[in-house]
């Protein structure tokens, strides 16, 4: 089902507030001093129900000048808009900034409304009409088609009707109430027996009673007590409708106009936000780097500071890359439209559409950072899943944390990083509580920057293996966790950038060069632990004539690498032979064929060595799992 909602614009006293009391029977007004002065100040919500039982929500956005940003405010979620212009005045400057603004806000549905039709003859209401026409030229409302009414009287009303479902059934959009909720805040008050009460038109997703959500950018959750849509309860809501919540939780003093409702943890605050800006072509201001203007977007108005990416300057017309540096936390999401108006004195002179709710900082003129803001101007979904992937340069992003950056629910978003994920532009780690992303291109630049410092150590340390992966999570990839961190290692060996041996990151394929130097110290290594035998050295007891012990310990590691040497014993690190220690191994095996235990004596006499080195025998025999300790420290029995 279509869910509808109807706005009005147009200038001060041309009878928005009379005609929607003719389409709907009620009065928007609701306070004292609108009804006193006879001009709507605040926003006035009510709905009608067109013969085909579509109920439109409507609401009356005030025409005067200083009530601007209530007008903007009401313009969030609307599908259609009457721009009503009386038939004795026709189009006044009023009229002329509301359609700027809504055409900022990306308003495309309008039908012009000529009103109080029985204040003039026929040649002048023919007259009026095409000079409007003549005016609307060039702006959204070119070509929208026209209703003539009284809404004093009540002429054209039913026809106006008619227009209104003919547009309904053919151009209005189903909305998506599958995403997210998303709720900007446009009043808020408090009922006695109720509590706080906030409404607002539901932009996306839908509310159900009792659902746990957040108030952006105030950072509480709070409780879904009732719904109501239209003065009705309901137990759910949906996108498109006009809907007043009851919550709890929180006081009506600290919410505002300008707060967001959505799901706990589904959006970010920020005080920055990339957008593309264009300035009115008729404004009578241009945009300079550093211009603190207001800006609105959704229900809030807060101030800014336009940080122009790609010009020093914007003039009427022109179009441009900027920074907002917001002097308010706010909570928005990619593609979002606002309004900016000039500080001082407030008049419309531009708006545009949020390319990146939470940017990093940009320079300005960096072409790199101006072409990733134009891939999110004219990307697709996918587009800005890859950029926002690939700007973790240090870490991998979680699909969590990726719906949330850009306001979108994990769902909405699984089918478009499938689609990188299939075409190979982005790794995907799932986890027991998250899918972490990697974007080839930092897999890429990771395993480059490995390379290249390997290849340096290789010249260093010519008899080493390779740097130990400890050393590459902390040189690399130190933000990264570290299951996930021997994930991405694992993908780097499957596209044989690197490869891994005993714990170790070499180059594929890499083979210690072993020149004159090497064997000289391999045999070296070689005849000491084939003539000590059981007699174990440690490192510090080897004689290493005229090498040092850090090309030697290199020697040796390697040596331990092939299979060659080992190093035993737990508190004394001695070396020998491997060969020693296999048969070693099957003494011991053979031992326990007689007997249940045996002791480090046994051990010390089957060996012909000393207590000293017949204890890392033995620990030797644990770690292999020959062994087990079961009581006594110097007791093993079979594993």
């Amino acid at each position: 089902m279509k869910h509808i909602i109807i706005g009005t614009a147009g200038h001060i006293d041309h009878g928005k507030t009379t005609l929607i009391h003719a389409l709907t029977g009620r009065n928007t007004d609701r306070l004292k001093e609108e009804q006193k002065r006879g001009i709507t100040i605040e926003l006035g919500f009510t709905w009608f129900d067109l013969k085909d039982h579509t109920r439109c929500g409507i609401i009356d956005v005030p025409g005067h000048e200083k009530f601007i940003n209530n007008m903007v405010a009401g313009v969030v979620g609307m599908d259609l808009v009457l721009m009503v212009v009386a038939a004795d005045e026709g189009i006044m400057p009023q009229t002329k900034e509301h359609l700027d603004i809504l055409g900022l806000l990306g308003i495309e549905k309008t039908i012009l409304v000529l009103n109080k039709c029985d204040t003039v003859d026929e040649e002048w209401l023919s007259m009026m009409e095409e000079d409007v026409k003549e005016e609307l030229k060039g702006t959204i409302m070119e070509g929208a088609p026209v209703a003539k009414v009284s809404a004093m009287t009540g002429e054209g009303i039913e026809e106006l009707k008619e227009l209104i479902l003919k547009m309904v059934k053919d151009d209005v959009q189903e909305k998506d109430v599958n995403s997210i909720p998303r709720l900007p805040v446009d009043r808020v008050f408090s009922m006695p027996g109720f509590g706080t009460v906030v409404t607002g038109t539901l932009l996306s997703g839908s509310i159900s009673k009792n659902d746990t959500l957040e108030v952006f950018p105030l950072g509480k959750e709070c409780k879904i007590r009732n719904i109501q849509v239209h003065e009705t309860n309901q137990d759910r809501c949906e996108a498109g409708q006009r809907v007043a919540l009851n919550i709890s939780n929180i006081h009506k003093d600290e919410l505002h106009r300008g707060c967001v409702i959505a799901p706990v943890g589904s959006m970010e605050n920020s005080r920055l936000m990339d957008v593309k800006l264009t300035v009115l072509k008729d404004s009578k201001r241009n945009i300079k780097n550093r211009d603190r203007l207001h800006l609105f977007t959704g229900t809030s108005e807060i101030l800014c500071r336009a940080i122009l990416l790609d010009k020093d300057e914007l003039e009427p017309g022109d179009t441009g890359l900027a920074e907002l540096l917001l002097e308010e936390e706010l909570a928005t999401k990619r593609g979002d439209r606002f309004i900016v108006r000039f500080y001082s004195p407030l008049e419309t002179i531009g708006g545009g559409v949020v390319l990146e709710p939470n940017p990093r900082k940009k320079k300005r003129f960096n072409e790199a950072a101006i072409e990733e803001l134009l891939k999110k101007e004219s990307g697709s979904l996918a587009d800005v899943c890859e950029l926002n992937i690939r700007a973790e340069a240090e870490d991998l992003i979680t699909l969590k944390d990726l719906a949330k950056n850009m306001s979108h629910s994990a769902e909405e978003l699984k089918p478009y990083l499938d689609e990188l994920k299939e075409s190979g532009i982005i790794f995907e780690f799932p986890k027991n509580k998250d899918i972490f992303y990697w974007h080839r291109d930092n897999a890429f630049i990771v395993s480059q920057e490995i390379t290249r410092d390997l290849k340096k150590f290789y010249e260093k340390y010519p008899y080493r293996m390779g740097l130990k992966k400890a050393e590459i999570h902390s040189s690399y990839m130190k933000k990264v966790k570290m299951n996930v961190f021997e994930e991405c290692i694992g993908k780097l060996v499957s596209e044989n950038l690197i490869e891994v041996r005993n714990e170790y990151v070499c180059l594929p394929g890499y083979e210690v060069n072993k020149d004159e130097t090497y064997l000289s110290i391999e045999k070296l290594l070689t005849d000491t632990f084939e003539t000590t035998g059981y007699a174990f050295l440690r490192f510090s007891e080897i004689d290493k004539k005229k090498y040092s012990d850090e090309v030697v310990m290199d020697v040796l590691r390697v040596m331990m690498d092939e299979g060659k040497a080992v190093k035993v014993g737990i508190e004394l690190e001695m070396y020998t032979m491997k060969h020693f220690m296999d048969v070693a191994e099957a003494k011991v095996r053979e031992h326990f064929k007689t007997n249940e235990i045996i002791t480090i004596s046994e051990v010390r006499e089957m060996f012909e060595t000393s207590r000293k080195c017949a204890k890392p025998i033995i620990e030797y025999m644990d770690v292999i799992k020959v062994t087990k300790k079961v009581g006594a420290e110097t007791e093993r029995v079979a594993y």
